[in-house]
């Protein structure tokens, strides 16, 4: 292709020059060819590899001229457009005027009113206008002619049923039209929810079109039109040295700066995804001393210097959240002209009242992805730590201090006034998971924010030319694992494209360089050295090559750890449970990039320190960056993203990972709610997939283990027995039917078929905390609300992401999911079951990290847990930790729930006793009395509780199996949520 152009231009050169001086390029003059073009001259049948490399640097020299490139002339001439060699976007693969109906009047100064067919005026009494379509690997857009920046339209490829229902095959993204009139040539394009109808000036040209639209989405197996391992739209990625790494954050403190550190370092754009947002959430504390730190002081700080930073919001029913997105936006949208905000979906017009968007996703310049549990919103930041109080504020400024068990505010307008007060009620500490991608899998997470904020702006803004449409970045459309060179993989993804400071360009803008151009490329010659000397004679210089564009160093991606020189062993062994060597990180403490302002020691001197074990409370919230295999998969349907297909690549993914597994499943989640095979109500099979795995490991006699950990209550405002806390009570009864209540329950079916042994193969668990409310003050506890989405399979495996286990996370027609798996490629020293193993390195040292937290490990305790299935760790230290730390809180506080409290009725009386005992409590029994009463040889002792909870290591506790199992807990006729639909709580 790139050949075809040069030859376009040596026939212009040779045909046009000697006659008018220069043709159109008038600032560079004709003689200036002469002395390159000579050696071609006589030559009848080919150019010698030295004539053909010095018309390539001819060339080369006066297509830098950006008033050469910029002239629509020459674009037409050349069949390219503003597009064509933008490296993001990929190869150049059609381009051409055709004639579109479906877009609004378009204004133009020109004769682009003639028809396309005849060049009359007028002969075409409709809507018809004449655009340039540029087709390209992921998408095909619409400009209003080659020169125009923005796309009036674009079409992103997205995969296609597998049949068009007339047993023709799979559905084609381009078909011909027949028409009667035989000036009239249409072709048709169907993506998705879009079928949109083009016409070009012949039969000849539709076909042309037809063949290069099908073949960029259809022709390649592995292309977007087709469905990938678990049904996703995203193929595998790592499979080869492309540039996929991911790295882990626990909690919010470690993720929140890394995101923060990330946005501070972008030069580009910013694509933020939530399901709620909060414009003066402080992603560093303390936050007194980190107005910096702020994201709507972040996002201005980057906007003023033209980041474009768009930011893509959940739209609530505002009766049932009170999220309130509307003052979000309004505040976003105030901070600069470069932030732009949807909220989606518009509720009455989409019919969508029951779902939402819940993917967490910050992207910045398409080369750094976070995906997980986090929204970035008030109660979300946590340290390892969990504390339930912060009096005097320090840590949780305002409604940041947050328990939506007690209170939900009815008002975010103002943000630092206190919603709860901080002597009586402990904060609802919280628990997530999130992690980075870099490479391939950051442009596939893009790739779906794009396709999502497109289908919202052309629902919710399509004539609004403040929100632009997006393009998707281009990275391997066919997947490297079918052949692809390294090459062409290092062409596509190896180079950070160059950023501009001060406001946005591309590389046809008047602020371009020559080397921005990549057009042609020359290739090295025999002799090729002589060349370019004989070139600098002539005043042509070599320099701005393709190949010399990709030697130069790039913009150096950065981790949040510091590098560590020293080579990775293939089999060191663990020690502690982070590895510290690791290559693959490309920063320093003394590495800064260009431009970069040196970071936070103190920040970095935390991540790592040298060889030496390092503690959780040190080091444990931020795992190393590491080369894996990734892929994105995602919960996604007509409704929240236009697709035709609905995709459930997380539910498909967590029953292949479970049915796969060799020795244990480890699994965190906000909700548990799942089906047995024959469940007519809830429909995903998580728990199927789990019930068979079990039974065989059961049957064969070999040890596996299931460990999940989820929040003791659901995260909903309103105490257990009020009379407007019917959904808490709704969700409770779906998660206990799921665990072991009644006949669809896992528990049920297992003791039946084993007894108690099925604690060997399963186990639930929670997580609380305690502490003093302020110095002084009452003791209070908390459960530590477990919010993240993730599942370790085998130390080899981990899934993080947005998707809940439930039903609306995981169909995909309903709530609007993302998330990754990722699978190790680089292994360490490890034990599973008693035996030496291998181990992955991103999924091990998460699962360590998780555990020492839950249990409260010393740093030179974490071997104790290395291998997860032996009795030594799963029975002596897992469970019992849990039972003893249960125990323990049950004696301090009796605090909601526990095992005891099988009624209504019992909870009651607890309740008032509590209240009567106190004189003040929480909504969940959370308060400690100053004294505890014990009986010691006959005689009443009373000890300071803090003394008996000193004996509480780390966090886990069992979770209640036995809380109001006396009670049907689903809504009632008097209770509103009796007339909503279950579908809601499931």
């Amino acid at each position: 292709m790139r050949m075809n152009l040069m030859m376009r231009l040596v026939l212009c050169v040779l045909r046009k020059v000697p006659k008018t001086g220069g043709f159109l390029f008038r600032d560079v003059p004709s003689s200036a060819a002469l002395p390159i073009i000579r050696p071609t001259l006589g030559r009848q049948h080919s150019m010698s590899d030295r004539a053909k490399n010095a018309m390539q640097g001819y060339l080369n020299h006066f297509l830098g001229n950006i008033d050469i490139v910029n002239s629509q002339e020459v674009c037409r001439f050349l069949e390219v457009s503003r597009l064509s060699f933008s490296p993001e976007y990929g190869p150049k693969l059609k381009e051409d005027y055709i004639m579109v109906k479906h877009l609004p009047k378009i204004q133009r100064d020109d004769d682009s009113r003639k028809c396309c067919s005849c060049q009359w005026f007028g002969c075409c009494k409709d809507n018809w206008q004449k655009v340039w379509a540029v087709l390209k690997p992921g998408f095909l857009a619409f400009l209003k002619d080659p020169c125009d920046p923005e796309p009036l339209d674009i079409i992103v490829f997205d995969v296609l049923p597998a049949s068009d229902g007339n047993g023709e095959g799979r559905v084609s993204l381009a078909k011909e039209i027949k028409d009667g009139n035989p000036l009239r040539h249409y072709f048709r394009v169907s993506c998705g929810s879009r079928c949109i109808k083009l016409r070009t000036k012949s039969d000849a040209k539709v076909k042309d079109w037809v063949a290069a639209i099908n073949d960029a989405g259809l022709r390649p197996p592995e292309g977007w039109c087709h469905p990938h391992r678990f049904g996703s739209y995203a193929p595998p990625r790592g499979l080869t040295e492309d540039g996929s790494e991911a790295q882990w954050f626990v909690d919010g403190e470690s993720a929140f700066e890394a995101i923060a550190l990330a946005i501070e370092e972008s030069k580009s754009e910013i694509f933020i995804c939530g399901w709620w947002l909060c414009p003066e959430l402080y992603m560093r504390r303390p936050f007194h001393t980190n107005a910096s730190f702020r994201l709507d002081a972040l996002l201005e700080a980057k906007a003023k210097q033209g980041v474009q930073i768009y930011i893509l919001l959940y739209k609530e029913v505002a009766i049932a959240l009170k999220i309130n997105s509307v003052y979000s936006k309004r505040k976003l949208v105030g901070i600069h002209e470069n932030v732009r905000v949807l909220r989606y979906p518009d509720h009455f017009s989409s019919g969508v009242y029951l779902w939402s968007h819940h993917e967490k996703i910050v992207i910045v310049d398409h080369q750094i992805c976070f995906i997980g549990g986090l929204d970035l919103c008030f109660g979300r930041y946590d340290s390892p730590e969990h504390k339930v109080g912060d009096c005097p504020p320090l840590i949780w400024p305002g409604k940041d201090y947050y328990n939506p068990r007690e209170s939900e505010p009815n008002s975010w307008e103002d943000t630092m006034k206190d919603e709860l007060d901080r002597k009586q009620y402990p904060r609802m500490p919280w628990h997530d998971v999130h992690c980075a991608l870099w490479g391939p899998p950051c442009r596939d997470a893009a790739r779906h924010f794009v396709q999502r904020w497109n289908y919202a702006k052309r629902n919710k803004a399509p004539r609004e030319q403040a929100i632009p449409l997006l393009m998707p970045q281009h990275h391997m459309v066919i997947p490297h694992y079918m052949g692809m060179s390294s090459e062409m993989d290092n062409g596509s993804n190896g180079v950070a494209r160059p950023h501009k400071n001060i406001k946005r360009h591309n590389s046809f803008s008047s602020g371009s360089s020559s080397q921005d151009i990549p057009l042609l490329i020359p290739q090295e010659a025999e002799g090729g050295e002589s060349f370019k000397e004989e070139l600098k004679i002539n005043g042509f210089h070599t320099g701005h090559g393709f190949h010399d564009q990709r030697s130069r160093p790039s913009r150096i991606p950065f981790s949040f750890r510091k590098t560590r020189v020293e080579p990775l062993a293939p089999d060191l062994p663990m020690k502690g449970f982070v590895d510290e060597l690791d290559q693959n990180l490309e920063l320093s403490s003394n590495l800064v990039q260009p431009g970069m302002k040196k970071l936070d020691k103190d920040w970095w001197e935390k991540q790592e320190r040298g060889n030496q074990v390092v503690s959780p409370e040190e080091n444990g919230q931020v795992g190393p960056r590491v080369s894996c295999r990734c892929q994105i998969i995602r919960s996604v349907s007509q409704w929240s993203a236009g697709t035709s297909q609905i995709e459930e690549s997380i539910h498909n993914a967590y029953c292949s990972l479970i049915e796969k597994a060799e020795h244990f499943v480890y699994i965190e989640n906000q909700f548990f709610i799942s089906g047995l095979s024959g469940d007519d109500i809830i429909k995903n099979r998580v728990l199927e997939a789990l019930y068979r795995r079990i039974m065989r490991a059961y049957n064969e006699k070999k040890s596996f283990r299931v460990i999940i950990v989820i929040p003791l209550l659901p995260g909903f405002q309103g105490g257990l027995d009020d009379s407007g806390a019917a959904s808490v009570r709704a969700i409770m009864h779906w998660q206990y039917r799921t665990i072991c209540r009644g006949s669809n329950s896992i528990l049920h079916n297992l003791n039946d078929l084993m007894g108690s042994r099925m604690h060997d193969y399963i186990s639930f668990y929670g997580l609380r905390a305690y502490g003093r409310l302020f110095d002084g003050g009452p003791i209070a506890t908390s459960q530590i609300y477990v919010h993240s989405k993730i599942m370790i399979v085998d130390d080899h495996t981990a899934l993080i992401g947005s998707g809940n286990i439930n039903d609306r996370s995981l169909l995909g027609s309903r709530d609007s999911e993302i998330g990754v798996l990722i699978e190790d490629k680089e292994f360490v020293d490890s034990f599973m079951g008693g035996k030496p193993r291998k181990a992955g390195k991103f999924a091990l040292t998460l699962r360590l990290s998780l555990w020492s937290e839950h249990l409260g490990l010393r740093s030179g305790e974490v071997g104790q847990i290395k291998d997860p299935v032996i009795d030594p760790t799963y029975k002596d230290i897992w469970m019992a930790t849990a039972r003893t730390n249960t125990m323990i809180y049950q004696d301090v506080f009796s605090c909601i729930p526990n095992d005891l409290m099988q009624s209504r009725v019992s909870l009651r009386q607890c309740m008032v006793f509590s209240k009567e005992k106190l004189g003040h409590t929480t909504i969940d029994l959370g308060i400690a009395p100053s004294k505890l009463e014990s009986y010691q040889g006959g005689d009443i002792e009373s000890i300071d509780p803090m003394e008996r909870l000193k004996s509480v290591k780390g966090h886990l506790v069992s979770f209640p199996l036995d809380f109001m199992c006396k009670e049907d807990l689903r809504p009632v006729f008097n209770e509103s949520e009796y007339y909503a639909s279950a579908q809601v709580f499931h």
